[in-house]
């Protein structure tokens, strides 16, 4: 660095302000490196505030999913019970006609066909 109007060399001004200098560039450097990590700390909290959305949006998704598989499970539930009551039903019917069904003759037509009841 060029102090303008000293003599680097003889000056006993510029053996003390040389250090100064040297001094003020470091601060300068930090200070940079602070307003840097700054500006990516604001960058990440604008980060961590869009995951925080994106989660919440996520998790109310997963809620409606959620019940909706509830609902899904209590009608599957209800159809399967509603098929065996069914099934029951119509083997009940299957067995009365077996047991009521006796064998009959079956009228005859003139040509010596039968004919169903």
């Amino acid at each position: 660095m060029a102090f303008d109007g000293l003599d680097s060399g003889n000056s006993p001004l510029y053996g003390k302000l040389k250090p100064l200098m040297a001094a003020l560039d470091r601060l300068d450097d930090t200070v940079e490196t602070i307003l840097e990590g700054r500006k990516r700390l604001d960058s990440m909290d604008g980060e961590v505030t869009d995951l925080m959305l994106d989660r919440s949006r996520l998790a109310q998704t997963l809620d409606k999913a959620e019940a909706r598989a509830s609902r899904l499970e209590d009608a599957n539930k209800e159809v399967s019970r509603r098929l065996v009551k069914a099934m029951d039903t119509i083997r009940q019917v299957l067995e009365s006609d077996d047991t009521s069904s006796q064998p009959t003759m079956m009228p005859q037509t003139r040509a010596g066909r039968s004919v169903p009841d």
